[in-house]
């Protein structure tokens, strides 16, 4: 998920973030109907234009599956749309917060308010989720936003940025930066919230030009998430749904699962199932059309260096063929791979692998995933497989992540009522439902002073009843 970010001089960027910036100052904040109705065009646009940007998507990845677009893509964001028109009424209203008792009787509330312009630099694995989830909730909150889209895929960008012109007024909702490397200008521009989903490394630079306007940034970054398989796990179960999150999107997904701890014993049988089971799923023919291409030559060939590392260093591959045979690779199809015997001076143990291959790492004692996994960067995602539930709820207590699903992969992203988010490397900020809309709003406290309540009493010059009035208070704080 990375980015090229390039010094380049963008007048054209600067006019249409600060045209943005003007309306965003001189307008009142947008009124429920205005919201709603933004929304809905961002609806209607999709449906409208389903095919034409599965179609723009699959040729930038070479081939994309369409079913894969569909699941993960169209109808996770029509779902956002849905379930952010139905709640949003409730999420604007001010909210009543208690008063504490020697400021009776007065009112506290807590008003939500646009921040302002928001900023979103997106990446290419999930081109339309990823873009328009975090839109939905800016939107929602009354924003008005500005996109950044990647250069690996020219071709949904193009067409994002033709549909959203059409349907938006460039002030409200508009795409920018199609070809002219302008990542780096965009980060420096002060927005009121600027959102980046890519690679950690590419996320410091980010949040360092941020830093400089004190821009609060939500940064989506992936990492490595690690999958445990405890003894009691049905090792079946585990293998077929590993195999199918790992492979969706040929494992270009940041909450992917990066590497597998099984049970020293259980290895070798796990490995073979889930091998087995990636086979069955994707058979084995590279034109399979439910198989995703690798997004570039570039990236295909950054997955066979981790290979050849790992093989070098006395790792044992399963795999149906080579990715250097050339039916797979003129494709860019990497076939599935599954990884036996990794070690932590592996190259695929050190970096995000984002691509079909799993390493697979024995472990004896409960406690050594664990150990592990609080030895390096705290991962985006961590998956669970077992019935035990008091080794699983250790697991929970003693391991910080971004995200947990148990006895499964990836589904905790698609729960609209809890937050998408990192922590540390893998991420700073939330996002989704009301967790996006309250990180893109202000939520400013108000506080209703009541002409009976007595504060002149605190007025100098103190008197004799100040210390009558100090008992008080501490026996109400």
């Amino acid at each position: 998920m990375d980015h090229s970010l390039k010094r380049l001089p963008v007048s054209a960027l600067d006019d249409a973030f600060h045209a943005m910036v003007a309306a965003s100052r001189s307008a009142p904040p947008p009124a429920l109907a205005a919201r709603l109705d933004s929304l809905k065009r961002l609806r209607s646009m999709l449906a409208d234009n389903e095919t034409r940007l599965e179609q723009a998507i699959s040729a930038d990845f070479g081939h994309r599956c369409a079913v894969e677009t569909t699941i993960a893509e169209t109808l996770f964001v029509q779902g956002e749309i849905k379930h952010t028109m139905k709640m949003l009424p409730r999420w604007m209203a001010a909210r009543r917060i208690a008063t504490s008792l020697q400021f009776w009787p007065a009112r506290n509330r807590l008003m939500p308010q646009p921040l302002g312009v928001v900023g979103i630099i997106a990446p290419w694995n999930y081109p339309l989720q990823l873009t328009l989830a975090p839109a939905i909730g800016a939107l929602a909150a009354g924003n008005r936003v500005l996109i950044k889209p990647s250069e690996l895929t020219p071709r949904f960008s193009a067409l994002l940025k033709e549909l959203i012109a059409a349907a938006f007024d460039a002030t409200e909702f508009s795409v920018t930066g199609i070809d002219d490397g302008i990542a780096q200008a965009f980060a420096a521009l002060p927005f009121d919230h600027l959102v980046f989903t890519g690679s950690t490394r590419v996320g410091r630079i980010v949040a360092e030009a941020a830093g400089r306007n004190l821009t609060p940034v939500t940064l989506e970054l992936g990492g490595k998430s690690p999958t445990i398989v405890d003894a009691s796990a049905d090792i079946d179960e585990a293998a077929q749904r590993i195999a199918y999150a790992k492979l969706l999107n040929a494992g270009q997904t940041c909450i992917a699962p990066d590497y597998v701890f099984v049970p020293e014993p259980r290895g070798d049988e796990f490995a073979g199932k889930l091998h087995r089971n990636m086979l069955q799923m994707f058979g084995t023919n590279p034109a399979n059309s439910d198989y995703t291409s690798i997004i570039s030559d570039q990236h295909y060939a950054r997955l066979e260096g981790l290979l050849r590392d790992a093989v070098a260093r006395g790792a044992k591959p399963l795999s149906l063929t080579s990715p250097e045979d050339p039916a797979w690779k003129k494709l860019r199809k990497f076939p599935p791979t599954v990884v036996v015997g990794a070690t932590p001076d592996m190259a695929i143990m050190q970096e995000e692998i984002f691509g079909p291959l799993l390493p697979i790492i024995g472990y004896r004692e409960p406690d050594e995933p664990i150990r592990y996994i609080n030895a390096h960067d705290r991962p985006l995602a961590l998956y669970w497989f077992g019935s035990n539930e008091a080794t699983r709820d250790a697991v929970l207590a003693r391991t910080v992540s971004g995200g947990v699903t148990i006895n499964d992969c990836l589904l905790h992203f698609a729960q609209m009522n809890q937050p998408m988010g990192g922590v540390g490397a893998s991420g700073i900020g939330h996002y989704h439902g009301e967790w996006g809309f309250n990180s893109f709003s202000k939520l400013k406290p108000v506080f209703y002073r009541s002409p009976f309540n007595r504060m002149k009493d605190l007025y100098p010059p103190y008197g004799a009843s100040i210390a009558r009035i100090e008992k008080l208070l501490r026996f109400l704080s």
